[in-house]
């Protein structure tokens, strides 16, 4: 069965001053689902947390939560809770009083919170922590320690704000993890924020990439990547690239005077497109097996694969391979049909406003 809606946004806009941070924003969000607002500085993916949260005042719009209205309720009167890039741990208690100290301003019992902080504990992986000093754990136990916190008051929804960002490569890799597995275990609807594609497609059911106040698409980790749907979710998501191309007709697209058969139809004949092909979809060949050839320009070896750019007919093709082409080697470009994807070019304001008055 189909998890239901829980929280939806609706026709929500938001300025501070003269720039408006959020146009028109509509956007629903499943119970027990793991979505994140993915997007740039500036995006208005922070603002949309924040209104979730209670923190700021949408301008225009509302806030549905459980079939309630609850765009004007103060954020304690809300089921949720937030976790921060800075923890916000009391260095003066020890793990069990963090934890306990949202419900003992509640008046629970001792009893009730000592079996609730050691649940909480089990889940974050750290039982035995209880009489630790904050101060002592590593950035990634005192993050697991906030979200212990946060999770301890049984919230419907957590707001985490790029709650990985302070720690380290090796530590944000092991936290995303860890925070798939807490997800798993609380049941509950998670709303990440981030900038970091990887953690993105890493951790979510969902991705909803913004930009400039607008959802550019949402979908699955798998849509986002292979079916992005304009320039900037292609750019933004991964490598690509994205070049400047004809559609001949369907299935047919000019790509620097090389036809290249593609799988998409219905942009008519011979309209200028955006042509995206993620550099592990390119294929590599001999010169005489292409008519799209180029040079080796650049090879640096990543590990998995190596990063190779190729200069073909004045652009610079980038190419992930586990076959490695020397730098000055002549090679040829193959992309299989299904692997290449067209979009609709962006309309110019002009365009935009003539739409308009027609």
């Amino acid at each position: 069965m189909k998890n239901e809606k829980l929280i939806e946004l609706v026709g929500v806009t938001k300025s501070f001053g003269t720039e408006q941070v959020l146009k028109n924003l509509d956007l629903y969000i499943l119970d027990n689902e793991f979505i994140t607002l993915l997007g740039p500085s500036g995006c208005g993916k922070t603002t949309t947390l924040r209104i979730i949260g209670g923190f700021v005042t949408p301008d225009t719009g509302k806030l549905i939560f459980d079939g309630k209205d609850i765009t004007n309720l103060p954020p304690n009167k809300r089921q949720l809770n937030t976790v921060f890039q800075k923890y916000a741990l009391f260095p003066h208690m020890n793990v069990f009083d963090n934890i306990a100290f949202g419900l003992r301003i509640k008046n629970t019992p001792e009893s009730e919170i000592k079996k609730s902080v050691g649940e909480m504990l089990s889940m974050v992986g750290l039982s035995g922590y209880e009489n630790r000093s904050v101060v002592s754990l590593s950035g990634g136990q005192q993050q697991r320690i906030a979200i212990a916190r946060a999770l301890v008051n049984k919230p419907r929804v957590l707001l985490l704000d790029e709650p990985l960002g302070a720690l380290d490569f090796k530590m944000r890799q092991d936290m995303q993890y860890e925070l798939k597995n807490i997800h798993k275990q609380a049941g509950i609807t998670f709303i990440y924020v981030t900038h970091d594609q990887e953690e993105a497609l890493t951790l979510s059911d969902t991705i909803a990439v913004m930009n400039q106040g607008i959802i550019q698409q949402i979908g699955t980790p798998e849509d986002i990547y292979n079916e992005p749907k304009n320039a900037f979710v292609a750019d933004f998501i991964g490598d690509s690239n994205i070049i400047d191309g004809i559609m001949v007709k369907d299935c047919l697209v000019n790509i620097f005077g090389v036809n290249f058969p593609c799988v998409d139809t219905g942009f008519g004949n011979d309209k200028p497109v955006d042509v995206v092909i993620r550099p592990e979809d390119v294929i590599l060949t001999s010169p005489e097996k292409s008519d799209m050839k180029g040079t080796v320009t650049s090879l640096i070896f990543k590990g998995v694969h190596y990063e190779m750019e190729v200069m073909a007919r004045g652009y610079e093709w980038l190419v992930h391979s586990t076959k490695m082409e020397p730098v000055g080697s002549e090679v040829g470009i193959y992309v299989e049909p299904e692997n290449i994807q067209i979009m609709h070019k962006p309309r110019s304001e002009d365009e935009e406003a003539a739409s308009v008055d027609e």
